[in-house]
């Protein structure tokens, strides 16, 4: 099941999932995570969250409209490759159309590519290193 949840409870899976339990929860959070248009979304497991994502209006580069950023998307180990990430990804997309956004983009993980481009993103960029968790893309889906 998909709900809309708060930064609070994606904190925790940020940490484990995306930083190996290195860091606090509270060590995970992004600037943007409060701000009005952010929106948090989890996928549930018979009461267990476990996946998560979260939308930030935030503007990239070049590109006309409304877009929002996609950021610590994570899925615990356990339930990663049955689809999950997907199905959560889908509905955020389709949420922003609702809502009349015109693209999505993220930088995501050189190890997530194929994740991130069966979802219908394409690169913008060339690879660049994102502290502490490596090499990283810019990715990009038009909505509308």
């Amino acid at each position: 099941m998909i709900r809309f949840i708060s930064v609070n409870d994606v904190l925790p899976l940020r940490n484990t999932v995306l930083r190996e339990g290195k860091l606090k929860p509270n060590d995970m959070r992004y600037p943007t995570d409060n701000a009005e248009g952010t929106l948090h979304l989890g996928y549930y497991i018979k009461g267990e969250l476990v996946s998560i994502l979260s939308l930030h209006l935030q503007p990239y580069g070049k590109f006309t409209g409304e877009g929002y950023q996609m950021r610590g998307v994570a899925t615990i180990e356990k339930y990663r490759g049955e689809g999950i990430g997907t199905k959560l990804l889908n509905f955020a997309i389709v949420y922003l159309r609702g809502q009349k956004a015109n693209y999505i983009w993220c930088n995501g993980r050189r190890k997530a590519l194929r994740f991130y481009q069966n979802a219908g993103f394409e690169i913008v960029s060339p690879e660049f290193e994102l502290p502490p968790a490596g090499p990283h893309y810019v990715l990009y889906a038009k909505i509308q």
